[in-house]
């Protein structure tokens, strides 16, 4: 259990400091001794101990002096204090100072190896405290919204303006332009931070299993709820959570979600009582919501209560100054991730990831940079790393000019939403789900637009 600990004794009896040592080295402690102060401090100086036992008087000091070198040394050594001068006042000063304990002479020795086990568990906590809060700064640092450009400092001036307050957030903007990083963003910088963020996108789960998800079900709900289940609103107690593709709930779904935000309780499907919910929504959606209200798929009284403060997150092409950045950003991330030592990218290489359009936005370039850091021979990124579809006039181009005659800009983007469909059937071999992958939609929208195009009167592709 704690064979490897280490102790550092430290009193000016020679008769007690070996009589400890003996104990505690038969306890399976690394023990060291020291009779004064200047040897003591030259121990922590010099080494690092678990704890520090010592008496408050000695002949060059005290025990509150080997406290102040423990401090400047920056240790977590955990202290306890023997003394045969039992006072309120030291026992308080101790403490005070940061003493773990305080033991008077004399005392029974099971009483110090017990406040010794406490204080090892103690040690023990604060370790792995130390290190889950230094894997959370890790786990955030990999998620940085990277960006120097104007649009994305607007962007940042928005998550600093919100976090610290419990509005409810809507984030939109094309698929994959971070929408889910700003939703973590402000998570961590609000007073929840300490409360768990849950996600869930509400157009990859069917909408006979969102609702459970969402909510939760008691045993014998329906076929197949053997046991009471948790909803993802219970799970995210105290924190936040993220609704993304908020626009691909169904309106019965919506219903429900507009009574949970404004009743602040949930019932879990099935059952008879409320329970009292503390939690923020922030959701996301690359639908222009308003348009979806005015053709009556969307509740405008939820509309509303979802988006008290929306933030409208640009496309790559928007803030191009930033692909430099986010290049070497994704260098770095993948190469640790993959175990390479890609250093740079080739200029040629870079400048046509300048070029490029990016309809998958930044996570279509965070993909062209891991595809490319896995190929790499070198420890740069040449051009021919780079996916063809960089290297290539894209097939896929729409281009008019008005005429006086004028145009019919719904059949325009019909047109051209119908060659993109198309584009990503030929792409995927005609699979579905593959090619909703492709253009960053989810299944739900690519065969309601495949449908609403005509496109499936002869298709024989796979779902």
């Amino acid at each position: 259990m704690t064979a490897k600990a280490r102790i550092l004794i430290v009193d000016d009896e020679r008769s007690m400091q070996e009589f400890l040592e003996i104990f505690f080295r038969r306890e399976g402690y690394d023990v060291t001794t020291a009779c004064d102060v200047a040897s003591a401090t030259m121990c922590l100086e010099s080494d690092d101990y678990d704890v520090l036992i010592s008496d408050m008087q000695m002949p060059d000091g005290s025990g509150l002096d080997l406290l102040n070198v423990v401090r400047a040394c920056g240790q977590d050594t955990v202290t306890i204090m023997i003394t045969a001068f039992a006072t309120t006042d030291s026992a308080i000063t101790a403490m005070k100072e940061g003493a773990y304990d305080y033991i008077t002479k004399p005392f029974k020795i099971d009483e110090v190896r017990l406040i010794v086990e406490k204080a090892l568990e103690k040690k023990l906590l604060s370790t792995e405290n130390q290190r889950l809060r230094s894997e959370l700064r890790d786990q955030k640092r990999k998620r940085t919204i990277i960006g120097t450009s104007p649009v994305m400092q607007k962007i940042f001036d928005f998550i600093d303006q919100v976090a610290d307050t419990r509005i409810n957030v809507l984030v939109s903007g094309a698929s994959g332009t971070g929408k889910e990083l700003v939703a973590r963003a402000i998570h961590d910088q609000s007073d929840r931070c300490d409360g768990p963020f849950v996600a869930i996108n509400c157009g990859a789960i069917p909408e006979n299993l969102l609702e459970s998800e969402l909510f939760g079900h008691v045993k014998g709900a329906f076929t197949g709820a053997v046991t009471n289940k948790v909803g993802l609103f219970e799970t995210a107690e105290s924190g936040s959570l993220f609704l993304d593709e908020i626009g691909e709930l169904s309106t019965q779904l919506q219903v429900k979600l507009l009574r949970v935000i404004q009743e602040k309780s949930i019932r879990r499907v099935g059952g008879t009582s409320d329970r009292n919910i503390n939690v923020r929504v922030i959701s996301a959606t690359n639908r222009r919501l308003e348009e979806e209200v005015s053709a009556g798929r969307f509740r405008e009284d939820l509309y509303y209560r979802l988006n008290v403060m929306e933030i409208p997150l640009p496309g790559l092409a928007e803030r191009p100054e930033d692909i430099p950045l986010l290049v070497n950003h994704f260098i770095e991330k993948f190469s640790e991730e993959l175990g390479r030592e890609i250093l740079t990218i080739e200029p040629d290489a870079l400048d046509k990831l300048m070029h490029y359009e990016y309809p998958g936005n930044v996570r279509e370039l965070e993909n062209v940079i891991e595809r490319a850091v896995a190929l790499s021979r070198g420890n740069s990124i040449a051009l021919s790393s780079l996916p063809d579809t960089l290297l290539r006039p894209r097939d896929v181009r729409y281009s008019c000019q008005i005429s006086e005659e004028g145009v019919s800009l719904e059949d325009l983007v019909d047109n051209y939403e119908r060659a993109l469909l198309n584009e990503a059937m030929r792409n995927t071999n005609g699979v579905k789900k593959r090619a909703a992958k492709l253009l960053g939609i989810s299944f739900r929208s690519f065969r309601y637009r495949y449908e609403k195009l005509g496109l499936d009167q002869n298709d024989r592709g796979r779902s």
